[in-house]
């Protein structure tokens, strides 16, 4: 369209193309002020949830005053006061009635996960301090529990506004750029995100049969501190892997503005969480052939299957690459 125009006319279209360069400057400075504005707030905001804490792990017990409330929905909670007995603690798997209430997160929990997160007694968004490059972290605090030493995980969202110099009409305001996990301190043999292969494989020459047990990842919630890094071979990742990271900045976005402050909304079912992430994943199916699956890290066993020739192990091997989409 451009090149069809009359010289003077593209003059003046590149004057106001220069004049769109200074908008999305100031663009940048309005989110980064927005940021601050952000961290101001929470601060505010956080001892409501340092209550909202204590009251779900029970070391509070609200007064009559404060459980005074009118609202039209008290009916959807009579099925869960029917599943709890008359002197439960606080509120019993607060946080693990919310994860599997939001979309994002529920596709991510396996049955092996939920014990562990009935531990969870708190998650809160720490961002970064003034003068400090622009961040949040999810803290997820944890009371003693079987599973692990730590008693927090954390995941770290790193930010930036500014309009990239190459393509400066691409800025669309505020966005998180790279994120970094945690190291997660498990108990010998509960670790979920692994799981123990094992298989025959015949010697090609001698034909002598041998047994390799072998560790693989497994899906798992908690493979969320574990992400996969932006371009850590300095090239950009496939497809695949940018859809991966795509979808595990937008699940940090989302527990930043809507899971942790609206969190007794997602746990009685009143926060309406139409949030799409997108186009979807294609899942590929478990294609492990023979492979006998010994456990998946917490001790229990899954199951057997038949045996398979040498080589079917590499095929194990091959779906990391799967498995990878799955590490969010």
């Amino acid at each position: 369209m451009e090149s069809m125009q009359p010289g003077a006319v593209k003059r003046r279209v590149h004057a106001l193309k220069r004049l769109q360069v200074r908008c999305g400057s100031i663009e940048a400075s309005f989110y980064k002020e927005v940021h601050e504005l952000e961290r101001k707030y929470a601060a505010l905001y956080r001892p409501l949830f340092d209550k909202r804490r204590d009251i779900v792990s029970g070391t509070v017990e609200p007064t009559d005053e404060e459980c005074q409330w009118q609202g039209d929905r008290d009916e959807e909670m009579e099925p869960l006061e029917e599943t709890l007995e008359e002197d439960a603690k606080g509120i019993p798997e607060f946080w693990l009635t919310v994860f599997k209430t939001v979309y994002m997160l529920s596709d991510l929990l396996q049955v092996h996960d939920e014990p562990i997160l009935k531990h969870l007694n708190d998650v809160q968004v720490k961002f970064s301090e003034p003068g400090q490059p622009m961040s949040f972290t999810l803290e997820f605090h944890f009371e003693p529990n079987g599973f692990f030493h730590n008693t927090v995980l954390t995941k770290v969202y790193k930010m930036q506004s500014e309009p990239d110099v190459s393509d400066p009409f691409s800025f669309e305001g505020l966005e998180i750029i790279d994120c970094e996990g945690c190291l997660i301190e498990w108990h010998k043999g509960n670790n979920v995100t692994v799981k123990t292969v094992r298989k025959r494989e015949k010697h090609k020459g001698s034909g002598t049969v041998r047994t390799v047990i072998k560790e693989v990842p497994n899906d798992s919630f908690f493979n969320f501190f574990d992400p996969i890094k932006v371009y850590s071979d300095g090239n950009r990742a496939d497809e695949d892997l940018e859809i991966a990271l795509a979808i595990d900045f937008e699940i940090g976005q989302f527990f930043r503005e809507m899971i942790v402050p609206q969190a007794v909304l997602f746990f009685t079912g009143e926060a309406l969480d139409d949030e799409s992430l997108g186009e979807e994943v294609e899942e590929q199916g478990d294609e492990d052939g023979g492979v006998e699956v010994v456990g998946d890290g917490s001790g229990k066993e899954e199951g057997d299957r038949d045996n398979v020739e040498e080589g079917d192990l590499d095929e194990v091997e091959g779906n990391k690459g799967d498995i990878a989409l799955d590490r969010l």
